[in-house]
Formats: structure tokens, sequence, C-alpha cells
């Protein structure tokens, strides 16, 4: 694979750190010079933005500029997004200037399920170098620039890795949790490409729910952040019930705000763009 390049000018809807550090993705890291190198599939790729231009620069399986397209999910209309949640009220507003450059990626249905069973109970740290660990230690090597990187493993590729194996890799009480969905999906008792193809989010959703470590909130994060795409699901989280809860129901105690009762709230707010909102108002909250 060589070396490619692909530019684009007056992007609008796209601001790196709004982009990498929402919380949506794990491979991505911020260089020295303000730009951003992750691994996704067999792609190695820096992105950095000057002005108004975006320079995409790596190596690629594939043309780079479909690449980018789909990865970055460029066809989608941003800026309309925004007004739509916009007009809901003036803390979906503030939240969407703040965070204004945010696009949800494409990312990988199968890397998805794994590095959200290794998010469960975890911090963003410590989750990256679980998936570092796991990439290097079975998935493909790929060289740029005389650096080494890898490729996020395939189900084949995790076919013969043990219990004992995971833990080693620093995985916790998720190791008997990784292996049991490696084997449910190698032995299609769930099958992605199905999953990938089903319209129904409530079935999917359900389906996702059978994996080993995949709760609601892990199923919610695996169908808005992955090529599944569903922006109608509102994933919660500690700092989500403590945004909701501060903006719109005001329980003095905040852990007796229950998930149905913030879904419900969420639904009636922002409808099918429930996800994106979340995303808006997270990242706003967590950040600001």
């Amino acid at each position: 694979m060589q070396e490619q390049e692909y530019k684009i000018e007056n992007i609008k809807s796209f601001e790196l750190a709004d982009i990498f550090d929402c919380g949506q993705c794990f491979r991505w890291n911020k260089q020295d010079d303000g730009s951003y190198t992750g691994v996704f599939k067999e792609n190695v790729m820096n992105v950095q933005k000057n002005g108004d231009t975006v320079i995409f620069k790596g190596i690629c399986n594939g043309d780079i500029k479909e690449i980018v397209q789909d990865y970055f999910d460029l066809n989608r209309n941003y800026e309309e997004i925004k007004e739509t949640l916009s007009k809901i009220d003036d803390n979906v507003k503030t939240s969407i200037q703040y965070g204004q450059g945010i696009r949800i990626l494409n990312q990988d249905l199968w890397e998805m399920i794994i590095s959200y069973i290794i998010s469960a109970n975890n911090n963003i740290p410590r989750i990256k170098g679980i998936i570092e660990r796991l990439s290097k230690t079975y998935g493909k090597e790929i060289e740029w620039n005389g650096e080494k990187y890898y490729a996020f493993p395939t189900v084949e590729e995790l076919k013969d890795v043990t219990v004992e194996d995971y833990r080693k890799l620093g995985t916790g009480f998720r190791d008997i949790r990784l292996y049991e969905t490696v084997h449910m999906i190698l032995d299609k008792k769930v099958d992605l490409e199905q999953m990938q193809n089903n319209p129904n989010t409530m079935e999917v959703r359900e389906q996702l729910l059978t994996l080993s470590g995949v709760g609601p909130k892990v199923a919610d994060c695996i169908l808005l952040f992955s090529t599944l795409k569903r922006f109608e699901v509102f994933p919660i989280d500690v700092w989500v019930r403590r945004v909701m809860n501060e903006l719109y129901i005001k329980n003095e105690d905040e852990t007796k705000v229950n998930k149905k009762e913030l879904e419900k709230l969420a639904h009636e707010k922002f409808g099918n763009l429930a996800g994106i909102a979340q995303q808006y108002l997270f990242y706003w909250k967590r950040e600001a």
C-alpha cells in the first residue's frame, strides 16, 4: 500500500478535537502539531486542519477519497441537523455552538462491539491502552513513516485467544465476556452482516443485548457509533444523566433519575436525532 493524500477546502462541521475527543472513538491520538493520527480497518491516517483546509494523509486499503467520505460521514448534512436541533431550546443551541465540529464516524461494527465491551466501567486512557495491546498482539502490522501501527484484529484472528490471554492484556472482568462474544460471532449465533442490513433498530438492539458483556448503554453506543448509524438511540452514562437532570429534570439527587425517564424525555425532545443531540450535550458538559 502506498501513501495517499486528499484535501478538502471550506468544509463545514469538521473540527478535529470535536470529532476525536467527544468520546466516540479510541484509536485516534493527538500529535504535537495539533493533528490527529488514527488506525481504522486497515488504514493508518493523519488528519490536519489548516485554516479552512483539511488534509488527510496516510496508508489506505483503497482510494483515500472514498474512505474519507465514508468514514467521516461527509455525505450527511450536519449543518441541517444542527439547525433542526438548535430550534429545540437554548441549552441544545449552546451545546451545538460548543461542539459545532462534531461528526459521528462510521466505525466498523465488529470493532465497536469489542471496543465498547472493553469500555464498560472503564476510563478512556485505560480503554485505549487495552485496545492498543489487543491490536498489537493479534492484529495486522502496518508500517508508515518509519512507525509501526496495528489494525484491529478480525474475529478470525481472535478465534484461538483464551480467557487467560485476554486477562494478560489487562482486560479485568471483561476477559470472559470478550471470549464469549468472539465465539458467539464465530459460531454465527449473532450474524453481523444480517444485523447491518436490518432496518429495525429495536430488533438489532435485542440481538446486541444477547452478546456477553453488552448491556443497554453499550448496545446504544454500538448502534450510534458504528456503521449501524442509528441516530435515534440515546446512550446514557453518568455524564448524560447529569446533564439531562441539570438542564431538564432538576432532581436534587441525580442518582434517582431513572433510565426510562431519561429515554422518554430524550425521544420527546430530540426525536430521531436523540443520539447526536446526546453527543453535543455530553461533549459540552464534560469539556466546558
